[in-house]
């Protein structure tokens, strides 16, 4: 794929986000696509809302799942960046019609205390960045019709990126066990899915030294600040207008959002 072809599928994707309008699967329309191509169209788009303006607060690990990574034929996980204006407060008002076909997955979110880089980090060199850890909400979305998607049209799509709603109750790392950290989800006060930290590729601290190191391949340091949501520990939900979700976290508390 060449570099115009790459643009103007960048600008199909981005044009997708403001008319709310999906379009077909890359993988049918770009036969020849490779995961290299999707990983430039992502950056792209990237480039262009920073140009408009938007800053980077972090990074989503998605395909942490085994059974979604045999679903999609790989063996690693995938990456998409967080946008500022893609944060929405726990609790706020969120507008449905800032989606094309949102989900909402259950996450273990890290901030960081300071700036991390691979691509050599240790475990422990990124558990010291990481000032605390909260529960999380991410919102996904896929600009990719009737979410008919495979690896590269996720990846291209920004990890089918939406939002993301961070719980306001930081949780130091110290004596917490996230692999053993169960997790309800709830749709309307309805328990809709269960799980545990384990199902982040055995620890969601794995997922987050795989970003690292991934990014620092690429030459992207996490700033302090900055988010790493680690991938979802249930199956996604379907959302609505009218919905109110929450999940709710072993040690780490309950985060709630609505859409309206």
């Amino acid at each position: 794929m060449d570099n115009d072809v790459r643009l103007r599928v960048a600008q199909e994707l981005a044009s997708a986000y403001t008319t709310r309008e999906p379009i077909a699967p890359l993988v049918q329309t770009h036969p020849g696509i490779t995961l290299d191509d999707s990983y430039e169209i992502q950056q792209l788009q990237l480039r262009e809302r920073l140009d408009g303006g938007a800053q980077v607060v972090g990074y989503k690990v998605g395909l942490t799942s085994a059974v979604m990574q045999r679903q999609m034929g790989v063996d690693q996980p995938d990456y998409g960046y967080l946008l500022d204006e893609m944060t929405y407060l726990e609790n706020a008002p969120v507008p449905t019609e800032h989606f094309v076909q949102p989900k909402v997955e259950p996450e273990i979110a890290f901030v960081l205390g300071r700036d991390v880089s691979g691509p050599n980090a240790t475990v422990a060199q990124v558990m010291g960045a990481i000032e605390y850890v909260v529960p999380a909400l991410e919102i996904i979305d896929s600009r990719i019709r009737d979410w008919k998607i495979g690896l590269l049209d996720t990846v291209a799509d920004n990890a089918s990126s939406g939002g993301v709603v961070l719980g306001s109750r930081p949780t130091s790392l110290v004596d917490q066990d996230l692999r053993l950290a169960g997790c309800n989800l709830f749709v309307n006060g309805r328990i809709v899915g269960t799980g545990a930290g384990g199902a982040v590729l055995g620890s969601p601290l794995t997922a987050a030294v795989w970003l690292i190191n991934t990014l620092g391949a690429r030459g992207v340091t996490l700033r302090a600040g900055q988010v790493i949501l680690s991938g979802s520990v249930t199956a996604a939900v379907t959302v609505a207008q009218g919905d109110t979700v929450s999940a709710q976290i072993a040690g780490l508390g309950t985060v709630t959002t609505r859409f309206v």
